[in-house]
């Protein structure tokens, strides 16, 4: 594995480059966030993002990195401002790790994230799913129909989606969809109007609900 690491603190950085080397992860580390803006991201396999960056701001590194590519981001930073964990992944980051944090946990999270990533790509490979997610335009179809989701119904889809077949569990959900509220309620409200979007093209159920796991999507 290797990953882009953008973060300014660069004794910080040194500490988890050895860290992740001895767990078998390549890390690049870019302190200049406006030459990180020109790597290739095809290079990697994940972005780790620190939000206190000189010259620009994290939060719009993140914006510019999800217009061109669908790499996984991690945002990682000293900045404990939930409204910069919620723009953060409106804006498309795939998790927020708030420092200092555990390297294992970070390692944990990357590997996680990858191998989810990974094994979503192979299956939209392999089959034509049902469900289509197009992350750049925040858009879902169901077998090629647009299903026109608010904000917290695409979060709660494109979730379900990027574990396509797996069991997402409620709690999950909740914490990838920031405009779901922590009310369990709220969440299966909009896993409701979802299932009620998808009737007009089919009686089948494709969101499951799994008592006391959570959700998952079958064909």
């Amino acid at each position: 594995m290797k990953i882009l690491l953008v973060e300014d603190d660069l004794e910080f950085a040194e500490l988890i480059e050895d860290f992740l080397s001895s767990r078998s992860i390549e890390t690049i580390t870019c302190d200049d966030p406006f030459k990180a803006l020109v790597l290739n991201l095809a290079d990697y396999d994940l972005v780790l993002l620190d939000l206190g960056l000189p010259g620009i701001d994290g939060i719009e590194l993140c914006k510019k990195f999800r217009e061109k590519s669908k790499i996984p981001i991690i945002i990682s930073s000293a900045r404990s401002s939930v409204s910069d964990k919620i723009l953060g992944l409106q804006l498309g980051a795939d998790d927020y790790l708030p420092k200092p944090y555990d390297p294992d946990e970070l390692y944990a999270r990357i590997v996680s994230l990858i191998r989810r990533t990974k094994d979503f790509n192979e299956a939209n490979e392999t089959s034509k799913k049902v469900f289509e997610l197009d992350e750049n335009s925040r858009d879902v179809k169901y077998l090629d129909n647009p299903l026109f989701l608010t904000e917290a119904e695409y979060e709660v889809m494109s979730e379900l989606i990027r574990s396509y077949g797996s069991v997402v569990s409620k709690d999950q959900l909740i914490y990838s969809s920031p405009s779901v509220s922590s009310d369990g309620k709220s969440l299966e409200m909009v896993i409701s109007k979802i299932r009620n979007k998808i009737k007009p093209y089919s009686t089948t159920n494709h969101i499951v609900s799994l008592r006391g796991r959570g959700y998952r999507i079958v064909e």
